[in-house]
């Protein structure tokens, strides 16, 4: 009988310790995957942050991840407008490889489900995927009947589930769209949605100025919503429309929500804001925190949005096996389309930081932007100077979890990790920037692809912008003119072939 209770002891012992080590295990396995946070601002400029020189805003929930993690001088988007910005980060390929530009608020998904995404791949590898936010990628695969389901989207390309603006806060359709269904649609006023014609009846910023809020250019002066005219018509579907001044509540909620409910795997989180992009309508409670007018107190705004996911990570203590990415989709732009007083109410405040250009442009603010690598105990901070793209972002990350990339997937992404982990770690050797032409960085060298006027946007030239698209060979050595004003091409013919040669060798990747 001794002997049978000894035994028993001994394999109630053997099995709990079994039972701890395999939650151990649990536990570390877990810590090897840990959540990813992705902060994506719209039109935030190399300059628009407190810590990055900013006079006239406060930003200190974004101050924050920059004192404990790592800032960045020279970090890039992929390209100097959105849509190709965010096509490079999920696919790890540039733009120009699909002829992704700027869509329309009806164009099909640019973003083909076949091949392969970071939200796929992280989804294979265990994590729960979501996007919040702006999507401005398409939506369905021709035409889109907003009244059933909205589909191929993010749920086709390895998002678990999305809550979106469909396209931008500019353009229609103005409704919310929840994984593939229009939030709040009654199936008595159906939603229809026109890039072609105006809908008989329907208000427009053209034919009713009286109705608008803020003055808007003629592009952006079609359907009426919340006062603000936009890009597109569209009828029907009144239940449905969104108020802009309740997005930074209805987006950050939904992703607290989300992490809320996936707070026991390692999820991947893609944040995507309206803000600072236009038309910008902040909340009441953040007017007049800047001296710069909406597009100041947006920045406001933003800043809070973070601070309240960062604050809910640390609530549910996952914010130590949290690594979070807080970037820019491109660089700043002032006037883009509404009367804000961006421009008058600027005071000194420098947007693009020391840089020349904006939105938009080949200079370098179109792409340098600022970025913040935060994950506590896990990453050597302090300041890099490593050059690095957005792009990376899909190839580091397959590295940080040991997965092999097939040789077809993500072929512009390079791995990079070295440099997301540590301020002291080189970055890239070279960088290609997509601004309607071609731009590569190589050391202390920046080349301009020369383009004629012809391939460029009619609607372009209404914007106030340096843009740096010019017919004419441009060379710029940044260790000594970083505002990119002494053209040195003339004096430099065979670098300039030669880094001409090096775009074409990347464009032409097999």
């Amino acid at each position: 009988m001794r002997k049978y209770i000894v035994t028993l002891i001994v394999l109630v012992v053997f099995s709990c310790n079994s039972t701890k080590k395999k939650e151990s295990q649990a536990i570390d396995k877990k810590l090897e995957k840990p959540n990813i946070v992705v902060f994506y601002v719209d039109d935030l400029g190399y300059g628009d942050l407190s810590s990055y020189g900013a006079v006239g805003v406060e930003t200190p929930n974004v101050d924050k991840l920059v004192q404990g993690g790592i800032k960045y001088t020279d970090a890039h988007s992929s390209a100097a407008t959105c849509t190709p910005s965010r096509y490079s980060l999920l696919t790890g390929n540039y733009a120009f490889r699909n002829k992704a530009a700027i869509l329309p608020g009806d164009a099909p998904l640019i973003i083909n489900p076949s091949i392969p995404t970071l939200p796929k791949m992280l989804k294979n590898a265990g994590y729960s995927t979501a996007v919040v936010g702006k999507w401005h990628l398409g939506l369905g695969d021709g035409f889109v009947d907003w009244n059933k389901d909205v589909k191929p989207g993010p749920l086709e390309i390895g998002f678990d589930y999305s809550f979106l603006l469909p396209a931008t806060g500019d353009r229609t359709p103005t409704v919310y769209l929840e994984n593939h269904s229009v939030v709040g649609l009654n199936d008595k006023d159906p939603l229809l949605v026109n890039y072609k014609k105006a809908y008989e009846g329907e208000p427009t910023g053209i034919m009713n100025p009286e109705m608008l809020r803020q003055k808007a250019d003629r592009q952006h002066s079609q359907a009426i919503t919340n006062g603000i005219s936009r890009i597109g018509y569209q009828k029907g579907g009144k239940n449905a429309m969104w108020i802009d001044e309740e997005f930074p509540d209805v987006f950050t909620g939904k992703a607290i929500e989300y992490i809320r409910e996936n707070k026991e795997k390692p999820f991947f989180l893609f944040f995507s804001f309206h803000d600072i992009h236009v038309p910008r309508l902040p909340n009441d409670r953040f007017l007049g925190k800047s001296t710069m007018g909406p597009r100041g107190d947006a920045i406001v705004q933003m800043d809070w949005m973070t601070g309240a996911i960062m604050k809910e990570l640390e609530r549910l203590e996952i914010d130590k096996n949290t690594l979070v990415i807080f970037t820019s989709d491109n660089g700043p732009i002032l006037d883009d389309g509404y009367e804000d007083f961006a421009e008058e109410k600027i005071g000194i405040h420098k947007p693009s930081g020391p840089y020349r250009g904006a939105k938009y442009s080949a200079y370098e603010a179109g792409t340098r932007v600022p970025m913040i690598v935060y994950w506590p105990s896990k990453v050597q901070k302090g300041e890099s100077s490593a050059l690095v793209s957005q792009i990376d972002l899909y190839a580091s990350l397959a590295s940080l979890l040991d997965i092999k990339l097939e040789d077809d997937e993500a072929v512009d992404s390079h791995n990079i990790m070295g440099s997301l982990m540590n301020a002291n770690v080189k970055g890239r050797e070279e960088l290609l920037e997509e601004s309607f032409t071609l731009s590569i960085r190589e050391g202390k060298y920046k080349y301009i692809k020369p383009i004629t006027a012809k391939n460029l946007p009619k609607w372009l030239s209404n914007k106030n912008v340096e843009t740096g698209l010019l017919e004419e060979v441009q060379l710029y050595d940044l260790s000594k003119d970083v505002s990119e004003r002494d053209n040195i091409a003339n004096e430099n013919k065979e670098l300039v072939e030669r880094l001409d040669r090096k775009i074409d060798s990347i464009v032409n990747i097999n």
